[in-house]
């Protein structure tokens, strides 16, 4: 049986779940929503709302500015003390940095890493869900022009580990086809910064990793609600010219 079936039969019984879901700021989740929900609170909502699943548990254990090397140091806190059924990693934006990590770490080592998180999830009896981090603006953040090879490796190791992948680098940088000229392949709506998502873009997160995990229930409101600010930021209002 592959994970993500023992998933789907984890959320078909009543059994209550822990889910851990850790990474670096975009995870944590402040500044740049606003004041409106991270994605981490969208899923707490979907899942202990919507689902009646009110026994489980979501934690948020991601911190600002951390890079996978930082969590493997940190793995009691970031994720063992928890004894979590579900384990989510978005990682990857600060480890690409050519600027300000030092060392420099290639996409081949972060890929090490990866699968060695992955390992001690799995370890704990608990089941990883990867997620690549999020397409970036890199006219202005120029020392993260690596961030598609580190999602690269995310998705290799996903593919070699066989292990449940949420690929929200592809779906950041498919966001703008379509929205007409001047894009230029960025996903505007998204994005607060050069690689923070805004609240839209929490929302575009959270309803691909709620298709991925399988908790995508289709009379959701929160999974309507979240669809509905997608839809309005793939069409941005740029304002009228006298």
């Amino acid at each position: 049986m592959t994970e993500l079936s023992r998933l789907t039969a984890a959320l078909a019984s009543d059994a209550p779940l822990t889910w851990v879901m850790t990474g670096d700021s975009i995870t944590h989740g402040l500044i740049h929503t606003r004041g409106a929900r991270n994605y981490v609170d969208h899923l707490h909502e979907l899942i202990r709302g919507d689902l009646g699943r009110v026994q489980d548990a979501v934690i948020n254990t991601a911190i600002s500015g951390w890079r996978i090397s930082l969590i493997l140091d940190d793995f009691e806190r970031r994720v063992a003390t928890w004894q979590p059924d579900i384990v989510t990693l978005m990682i990857g934006t600060n480890d690409c940095s050519t600027v300000w990590v030092d060392p420099v770490v290639s996409p081949s080592e972060f890929g090490d890493d990866i699968a060695t998180f992955v390992t001690r999830v799995r370890a704990l009896g608990a089941t990883p869900v990867l997620q690549t981090p999020p397409a970036i603006d890199l006219l202005h953040a120029p020392d993260r022009e690596r961030i598609g090879e580190f999602a690269s490796a995310i998705r290799e190791v996903a593919a070699r580990e066989d292990a449940i992948l949420a690929d929200q680098h592809a779906l950041f940088t498919s966001f703008s086809a379509g929205t007409g000229p001047g894009n230029e392949g960025m996903p505007w709506g998204l994005l607060d910064d050069a690689f923070h998502p805004n609240a839209a873009g929490h929302a575009a997160i959270a309803l691909e990793l709620a298709r991925v995990v399988g908790v995508d229930s289709a009379d959701s409101r929160v999974l309507t609600d979240l669809a509905a600010r997608v839809a309005v930021a793939r069409h941005p209002h740029w304002g009228t010219i006298d």
